[in-house]
Formats: C-alpha cells, structure tokens, sequence
C-alpha cells in the first residue's frame, strides 16, 4: 500500500522517490545545514513532506542543472529553501555563475569533445560488459 502524500518517509523510500543513494542523502546532511530530517531512536531518520520538496530542489540543481555544492549554498542563502523548493517542483532557475558550476554541460562542447566523450563512453562500455562477463564466471 503507497503512502499518502503526507506521509513522512523513511531514508530508504525518500532515496527511492529521489532516485539518489541513501548514502547521498547523509551526505547533503552534513554540506547543508537546511537539510535536517526527524531522527528518532537510534538515529533513524524521517523526512517530512517538506524535507523531500527541498531534496528534490537540491537534486535537481546538483543534477540536472549543474550547480556545484557551494553554489546551491549560496542559492540558499541568497533567495531562501523556498527558491530550492521551487526547483524541484520545476521552476526555472538562473543559470548558475561560473564558480556555481561543476562542469561545463554536454550541450557546451564543441563536436570534437563530444566525439571524444562518446568513443571514451564506448570503450567504458565495453570494458563494463567484459568486467561483467569475467564476473559471472
């Protein structure tokens, strides 16, 4: 039986709605003091319907648009977990500065470090398809 939308949830089901690792959710814990989940006895944590709309935020500024740790800090801090909680709900945000950025996005590259990307892919690709053949043996 699903949950109801106001259901808290535990880390495994906030990492399953998220598509993140559990291990990822500790680890915002402790690079943003906005993140604070109900822990009870044992240190079992609990995230409120309102911790999963500002992880989401966070996922997505992380993921999909670029930022880097720091500049979701400072988007925080300069427009409020109300701007993160926008983000994950879709909203457009700013391009992040430069020093917000982890790296250049794919749609960045010029033909030439696309091609490479995609043959470097390719051979990963291949080396991950022996690695699981040996590994099944």
């Amino acid at each position: 039986m699903a949950k109801g939308p106001e259901a808290f949830r535990t880390i495994s089901e906030a990492a399953d709605e998220l598509n993140v690792p559990q291990h990822v959710l500790r680890f915002w814990e402790t690079k943003f003091s906005f993140i604070r989940p109900m822990k009870r006895a044992g240190g079992r944590r609990f995230y409120r319907p309102q911790d999963i709309a500002v992880l989401k935020g966070v996922r997505r500024l992380l993921h999909d648009e670029g930022y880097t740790i720091k500049g979701v800090q400072r988007l925080h801090r300069e427009q409020g977990v109300r701007r993160l909680v926008a983000a994950g709900e879709g909203e457009g945000v700013a391009p992040p500065m430069a020093e917000d950025l982890a790296e250049p996005h794919a749609a960045d590259l010029d033909e030439a470090a696309r091609a490479r990307l995609v043959a470097m892919l390719a051979e990963l690709e291949g080396a991950k398809a022996r690695l699981d053949g040996l590994l099944k043996h």
